[in-house]
């Protein structure tokens, strides 16, 4: 009799449907997502039946004659729960539970109503990570001026925004001049003024955010105190030690034991004999 039932709901809701589609609800892995049966005015509901519609086609719940069934195989087993007002509830949220779902509503006039529903769901966002790069010129003395370049990251996540903003001034926001990379990474420059602004990286999305926060003089301090080379004083140590190294391998491999002419000679000489004795020991 329930079987026979559920058949004629769906034949119902492809001969008179009256559907409502749009609905987005949004949630976080390991959290909940209620999907609410919305009805029209005066809508006396007597059966409903919730269904998973992409990836895949999957009964989830059920209401007829009062009772309220979820006992359903399906991917949200053991994690659907429908409620009094036949909203239905997914909890805990999986990464791969973001899809669409319908719920067809009959009234006691035999009356269809069908609303459909995207659940979108998110990865939480981890602390970002701010790294700090300088560009000085190599003196010893404290800069008057730095130019700072700020790289924001997030670690193992995708569809987060990334954005700015300087701490402890009235104008929080960042303008979009200084920003590279999709704002990834900011450019500021930076004067003795400055020493105590922070900057903040903030990634969000839009069920969570997180933020990481760096004061960057200090690195620019850093980096001009005494015994702290900058990139160019390395290069200026790495690049030659590097050609030279190149160019001796070069001059070995020219001047070897067999390069040259009378070498050459010694060589030929040393491999002769070698060369000819199959020959003479053949001779009678």
């Amino acid at each position: 009799m329930a079987v026979w039932c559920l058949w004629s709901l769906l034949l119902w809701e492809a001969l008179l449907p009256f559907v409502v589609t749009g609905a987005q609800v949004q949630g976080q892995v390991g959290g909940s997502a209620l999907l609410v049966a919305e009805r029209p005015p005066g809508f006396q509901i007597r059966e409903a039946i919730w269904r998973s519609l992409w990836p895949s086609e999957e009964l989830l719940a059920t209401f007829f004659r009062g009772s309220l069934e979820t006992l359903y195989h399906s991917r949200f087993l053991g994690r659907a729960q429908l409620h009094g007002n036949l909203s239905l509830e997914l909890r805990p949220l999986e990464s791969g539970d973001s899809g669409n779902f319908s719920v067809l509503l009959v009234d006691k006039e035999g009356r269809a109503w069908t609303q459909t529903l995207q659940l979108k769901v998110y990865d939480a966002v981890p602390r970002p990570e701010v790294q700090v790069f300088i560009a000085v010129s190599g003196d010893a003395q404290p800069p008057k001026t730095c130019q700072v370049f700020l790289s924001c990251w997030a670690p193992n996540i995708s569809d987060i925004t990334y954005s700015w903003r300087r701490e402890g001034t009235i104008d929080l926001d960042i303008k979009p001049g200084g920003l590279f990379m999709d704002g990834h990474v900011l450019s500021v420059s930076l004067g003795p003024g400055d020493k105590g602004v922070a900057y903040s990286c903030i990634v969000s999305n839009p069920v969570s955010w997180d933020l990481a926060t760096v004061t960057p003089w200090e690195s620019c301090h850093r980096q001009a105190a005494p015994g702290m080379a900058s990139y160019k004083d390395v290069l200026l140590v790495v690049v030659p030690v590097l050609l030279f190294l190149i160019l001796a391998g070069l001059s070995a491999w020219h001047w070897g034991p067999c390069s040259g002419k009378k070498k050459k000679d010694v060589c030929a000489d040393e491999v002769a004999p070698e060369t000819e004795n199959p020959l003479v020991q053949g001779l009678p």
